[in-house]
């Protein structure tokens, strides 16, 4: 037992005991990454991409002291609703946990509760990374230290190209954090198809992902596979036109001393801003993209293991 109570939803739990794929979603987009109701119907729709890519969605959040391990469509409606539900990241966890109200999970404090709950695998459509200026202000992304971590799979469209990917993927190979490509030469840049880097491995199967996953645990990895898609053509933004508007959000965020974890929040929106909301649209759209792969590759997962039984 983990002593932190789990408010496991029936049709999450059901699925769990029968070997079935389970994908965890976290919340935090749902509070702090979409207006309403666009947060409301991006969070829907999320979860209905993860059902067709064939497995059951798990979003993940923290009321009343419980994680919520499956969201009902009442309880995304009162998230998106409910204004100042604080974000729960890896270090929040516990105090927002002992104060009993309601919290929006991270990516790594998603990757926490998956584990807690035995679900492997878990997508995003932007992991958090190394910052731009990092070797002066050390901001590197709890979801980092966070793969080294817990035992859940990620799937995702690499990281946001606000941050500095080069030393993002030298940090995931000193932790010896696994990393595939799916159908793709190059390590994506959230909504931008390709950040310009090759990515170590290109994995076009599946069912090789799958085992890839299950070697790494069963080698004595101590934490997760990072799994990469790409976002569609149609919903990817001009990497020229991203990193100029990065750009010129940072020295914007360096004009106005913004600094610590208000600077993503700061550059997303600057950005978005810049492209005149392009780049809001590609998010919800890689959102849904990267929940339906991370259910194709979930159900695979989940009949790997079903053929090792």
């Amino acid at each position: 037992m983990s002593g932190i109570p789990l408010d496991v939803a029936e049709e999450v739990a059901q699925a769990l005991a029968e070997g079935r794929a389970v994908v965890a979603l976290e919340s935090n987009v749902i509070t702090h990454g979409l207006p309403y109701p666009d947060n409301a119907a991006t969070a829907v729709k999320v979860e209905s991409a993860v059902r067709a890519g064939g497995a059951v969605p798990a979003t993940i959040g923290v009321d009343g002291g419980r994680l919520l391990i499956g969201m009902s469509a009442a309880d995304i409606e009162r998230f998106a609703v409910t204004p100042g539900i604080p974000k729960a990241g890896n270090r929040d966890l516990p105090v927002v946990l002992a104060r009993g109200g309601l919290g929006a999970t991270t990516v790594a404090s998603s990757l926490v509760a998956a584990e807690l709950a035995g679900i492997p695998f878990f997508t995003s459509a932007g992991i958090g990374g190394v910052h731009r200026g990092a070797e002066t202000t050390m901001d590197i992304s709890a979801d980092l230290i966070q793969f080294t971590r817990s035992r859940v799979a990620v799937v995702c469209a690499g990281a946001k190209n606000i941050l500095d990917l080069g030393l993002t993927l030298e940090y995931l190979e000193t932790q010896g954090v696994p990393l595939v490509s799916y159908r793709s030469d190059d390590f994506p840049a959230f909504y931008c198809a390709s950040s310009g880097l090759r990515s170590p491995h290109r994995v076009d199967d599946p069912d090789v992902i799958a085992r890839v996953v299950d070697n790494h645990w069963a080698a004595g990895g101590r934490g997760a596979v990072v799994i990469t898609t790409p976002p569609r053509p149609e919903d990817a933004v001009d990497p020229a036109v991203a990193e100029s508007a990065v750009r010129a959000a940072l020295a914007a965020a360096e004009r106005d001393g913004v600094r610590g974890n208000a600077i993503t929040k700061y550059l997303m929106r600057a950005v978005d801003e810049a492209t005149g909301g392009r780049t809001s649209q590609a998010n919800m759209a890689v959102l849904v993209s990267t929940a339906e792969v991370g259910g194709v590759l979930a159900a695979a997962h989940a009949r790997h293991r079903s053929a090792l039984r």
